[in-house]
């Protein structure tokens, strides 16, 4: 997963959305058809959605935000030069941008700057307040800063923005749309302190209220109890904004449930499997395979140790799981994995190449390896939950499917602040993690290569398979959709192959609304995009 913003990894303070013990608020409107009562005061009739959520959320600075309930926010308030439509990822598409070229070495990405566009405060978005913002976004080195990395910038005339990369980079396309590269009015930001580089002080005022073009903007805004949004009422789009507020509440999961069962709430966004099942029939309930791939490693390092860098013993761990019954613990909704790549992304492998279980096999493999009766120690997460999915009986499965195989595995779960320490350093003998994207394109999964960021943790230095890494280099340079796809379904097939991970699970992600609420999509990077809500 991605911390950065969901996977472990990048930052120990920015941790998965279903982490947080959240605060239950009382009870709002009912029916979405009256203001809610923290709201402030909508006149009479306004029409206020209420979204229960437990907060991952420290900014609503679209420069530093990179938690998901951020990008939630930074996806209703900002644009972006090109988005996705719907719950597509596949296909990037024009936004504040009328149109975009790569050129055939893929190093230059011109873009075409629609007109008539404005600001919340009526102002024109313009050229500079583009190349302002992006500047900014990887200037600041704020937590989102790596997405821009090595991209120059540069206003060629009033409509048109020029992005230039060293070398070819074929996701620049897909890295665009993510909130935290939303466009500000540059005038306004800079009067507030905003200065394109470290010294940057205007996070203060953005999180008081918004300067984007979005259809909405910030009415309040507090990272441990709820965001209030208001419809622009400057709005250039043709499909204005459906509700006149739109309430974001800091619910734990349970009260999520019983708000939304009693009309407290129109949407609830983190409920589990076991707890969708129990929902009223009146409600709603889209369930989708989350972007958020859980897997199990062998360290690969035998100076941490001599076992699980055996060769034979990774593959005796990955022919005895027994993926059929973990998806059972999983719900409605989940999915086997594959491979690295969730199912939504380009060049994820179809959904029947998973690996079945082989117990036979796995004895064999194990006896190969020359290892007998091994104990190893697996770490995980003991209070993290993905999709509301806790870590403890999936590996309580793990562990009683190697028993089966002959290969004793002792649990160590450990507080998130430890395990994560463990596991970025390359110190866990076995680990139980998961990744999210960071966006989504497949070169974000090259991390798991030897020498690279998540190959790193599992002791799996540059050079262990130099025939793969050079797979990794060519696939991040290669153009075509087509050409792509088959070089990132290669990749895989290698690391199912060989390499030292074992992908287990995509969680569902389950989403319950009210019968009043139509136009919802779950989206891999922004969860649910509050403008196309009400939308028929």
């Amino acid at each position: 997963m991605t911390i950065r913003s969901r996977r472990p990894g990048a930052n120990a303070a920015l941790l998965p959305v279903l982490l947080t013990g959240a605060l239950a608020l009382a009870a709002c409107s009912s029916g979405g058809s009256s203001p809610a009562p923290q709201s402030g005061g909508a006149p009479a009739g306004a029409k206020t959605l209420v979204i229960d959520t437990s907060f991952d959320l420290k900014t609503a600075d679209p420069g530093r935000t990179y938690e998901p309930t951020g990008l939630i926010i930074g996806k209703a308030t900002y644009e972006t030069l090109l988005t996705f439509e719907g719950s597509n990822v596949t296909k990037p598409v024009p936004a504040l941008a009328e149109s975009f070229e790569l050129s055939k070495d893929g190093k230059t990405l011109t873009l075409k700057l629609r007109q008539g566009v404005t600001f919340a405060d009526g102002s024109p978005v313009t050229a500079d307040d583009v190349v302002f913002s992006l500047n900014r976004v990887r200037d600041m080195k704020g937590t989102p800063s790596f997405l821009l990395d090595g991209v120059q910038v540069e206003k060629t005339d009033d409509t048109t923005i020029t992005l230039t990369s060293e070398k070819a980079n074929p996701a620049l396309p897909y890295i665009l749309p993510n909130p935290a590269l939303g466009i500000l009015n540059s005038k306004v930001a800079k009067e507030n302190g905003a200065t394109a580089d470290t010294g940057d002080k205007a996070e203060q005022y953005l999180n008081s209220t918004s300067a984007g073009s979005g259809p909405y903007t910030i009415e309040s805004f507090n990272v441990s109890s709820q965001v209030v949004l208001k419809a622009n009422a400057k709005y250039w789009g043709q499909q204005k904004p459906v509700y006149d507020k739109v309430v974001i509440r800091n619910v734990e999961a349970a009260t999520q449930k019983l708000n939304v069962s009693r009309g407290d709430s129109q949407v609830a966004l983190n409920l589990s499997g076991d707890q969708v099942s129990g929902i009223p029939g009146t409600l709603q309930v889209k369930k989708t395979p989350s972007a958020n791939v859980i897997f199990l490693f062998a360290n690969q390092d035998p100076s941490i140790s001599k076992v699980t860098s055996n060769p034979k013993f990774a593959e005796a761990v990955r022919k005895g799981i027994d993926y059929a019954g973990l998806l059972e613990l999983a719900g409605d909704g989940s999915v086997q994995a594959p491979g690295v790549i969730p199912s939504m992304l380009l060049g994820a492998l179809p959904p029947d190449s998973g690996i079945t279980r082989d117990l036979e096999g796995a004895k064999a493999a194990l006896r190969e390896s020359g290892v007998t009766n091994p104990t190893v120690k697996l770490e995980y997460p003991s209070e993290l939950t993905v999709n509301g999915l806790s870590f403890q009986p999936l590996a309580e499965r793990i562990q009683a499917n190697l028993k089966e195989v002959g290969i004793t595995v002792e649990l160590a779960p450990a507080p998130v602040a430890t395990a994560l320490d463990n596991y970025r350093n390359g110190k866990e003998e076995m680990g139980l993690w998961y990744w999210g994207p960071d966006y989504p394109d497949p070169s974000d999964y090259l991390a798991f290569l030897p020498g690279k960021l998540v190959g790193l943790r599992a002791g799996w230095k540059a050079g262990s398979d130099r025939a793969l890494e050079a797979a990794g280099d060519k696939a991040a340079l290669t153009l075509g959709d087509e050409a792509r796809r088959q070089a990132y379904v290669d990749i895989q097939n290698k690391l199912n192959a060989s390499g030292p991970f074992v992908t287990l699970i995509q969680p569902s992600q389950n989403i319950v609304t009210a019968p009043s609420v139509t136009g919802l999509e779950f989206h891999p990077v922004w969860t649910v995009d509050v403008a196309d809500l009400g939308v028929k």
